[in-house]
């Protein structure tokens, strides 16, 4: 009997690793032909880079995760136009009159310093030219503005004429004064968030992995949210 549970331990103590891994897949309240709301968990060989510390206070990793309301921003574009989140998400839209259809929003955090944003942005072009027309948004919030007066980021490229010579026409935000970034707690990047039509967190990617199937994984996502409901 007690070989029995010695045995029984070991197993329970090998099993446990998996039972873990397997939880923040899951969701109580999932119905069939739903896609689950994720956040994918770090992996070996994910690229990010930390985002340096700007004044006096430090940006604090809020984690973000799947279900959370997502943080309004109001962004200048390069054009010096402003773009609001709620004007396209959310359960009472900004501009209703001028905009009354609520929207998908796929947002990523980069900086033109950050090595793996240039790898994750081709992907992220080919899915909004995928999607050109659709009910989803897809926005790039620049933060090379705000960590431009970091010693050894000076002489950091602008978000808009690198951007183009690359050949990615995605809007371009500018974070200027970091207040978006300190909001979704981007301490590192790249920083992806999946944004429903009632503007809850549906996806959240840290880094970027060059083995994964970045496009699949977010375009299944946003299948799912263009066939919900603005309701649901």
């Amino acid at each position: 009997m007690r070989q029995m549970k010695m045995l029984t331990a070991v197993f329970l103590i090998v099993l446990a690793p998996g039972l873990l891994l397997a939880v923040p897949g899951r969701s109580s309240n999932n119905t069939a032909g739903r896609q689950e709301s994720v956040a994918v968990p770090k992996t070996e060989g994910q690229e990010e880079v930390s985002v340096p510390q700007t004044g006096d206070e430090a940006v604090e990793d809020l984690s973000l995760k799947p279900g959370d309301l997502a943080p309004k921003f109001a962004l200048r574009d390069t054009k010096g136009n402003y773009e609001l989140l709620t004007r396209w998400s959310g359960e009472k839209l900004s501009r209703p009159a001028s905009q009354p259809i609520r929207h998908a929003v796929v947002v990523s955090f980069f900086a033109t310093w950050c090595e793996p944003c240039m790898k994750e942005l081709p992907h992220l072009q080919n899915l909004y030219k995928k999607y050109d027309g659709q009910d989803v948004k897809f926005f790039l919030i620049d933060i090379t503005e705000a960590t431009r007066s970091v010693e050894g980021f000076e002489d950091s490229p602008k978000a808009g004429p690198f951007l183009a010579k690359k050949g990615i026409t995605i809007p371009v935000l500018i974070d200027i004064y970091g207040m978006a970034k300190k909001n979704y707690g981007a301490t590192t990047l790249p920083r992806l968030y999946v944004i429903d039509k009632l503007r809850k967190i549906r996806l959240m990617k840290q880094g970027f992995h060059e083995g994964e199937d970045f496009e699949g994984e977010l375009s299944s996502m946003i299948d799912v949210l263009l066939a919900e409901g603005a309701s649901e």
